[in-house]
């Protein structure tokens, strides 16, 4: 995802219109408008501006988006399949409120989930503490793995926002939550180095600009 995708996404995720960005950025909408068609870039003071409007960092806003850059294409097309299942398979466990099936250790909470020759499974421990684990297998060979492990800095911390945040995973980004999303007063943000083949991540998510929960996250495709 590169500069003008981006901040087409985050103003509308703020509801704002191209007209409220230039008068809070004292420039015309006419900047802002060629700022999101890409054809133009906004200058370091520009630049600043909206990142402290945003709460984002110039980083994030001018690097273009390692997840866009994971997806290698495969000839079989096994990845892309891959990828879709465990999009599926988060909107209908933990994310989607799905009841847990038997704890798998004491004290765990577990899901799982199934379709053609995928099965998933999520497991984790802990409440404001967790660790846990995810596992794909196809025809029942292990497939893809990745563990994670984080906590809530907050009271304000929401369960629920989380939740929201895995439902909208998208195939470009699709190890947790996307790269940023917002809802009311909640941010969710996460970065990610590497591929879907091996790869590391930091999720955030933000309250009134308190950070009030963050979690590590890192895996890749087993052989």
């Amino acid at each position: 995802m590169n500069f003008s995708e981006k901040l087409q996404i985050i103003r509308k995720s703020k509801g704002m219109t191209q007209e409220e960005i230039a008068e809070k950025l004292s420039v015309s909408r006419q900047a802002v408008a060629k700022w999101e068609s890409g054809m133009a870039f906004p200058d370091i003071y520009n630049l600043i501006q909206l990142s402290e409007l945003f709460h984002v960092t110039v980083d994030y806003l001018v690097k273009e988006n390692e997840c866009s850059k994971s997806i290698k294409p495969a000839p079989d097309n096994d990845i892309d399949k891959l990828i879709e299942f465990k999009l599926e398979a988060i909107k209908n466990t933990y994310a989607g409120y799905a009841k847990e099936c038997k704890a798998s250790r004491l004290q765990s909470h577990d899901y799982s989930y199934e379709k053609d020759d995928y099965f998933y499974y999520d497991t984790w421990l802990g409440a404001e503490k967790f660790s846990g684990q995810e596992v794909i297998w196809k025809n029942g060979q292990t497939v893809f793995s990745m563990n994670y492990f984080g906590r809530a800095l907050d009271e304000r911390f929401s369960g629920d926002f989380l939740k929201e945040a895995l439902r909208v995973s998208t195939k470009e980004c699709p190890y947790r939550g996307p790269e940023y999303y917002q809802s009311g007063e909640y941010i969710y943000k996460t970065r990610v180095i590497g591929c879907i083949e091996w790869f590391q991540g930091y999720e955030e998510i933000f309250c009134q600009d308190i950070k009030v929960y963050e979690c590590y996250y890192h895996g890749g495709l087993i052989d």
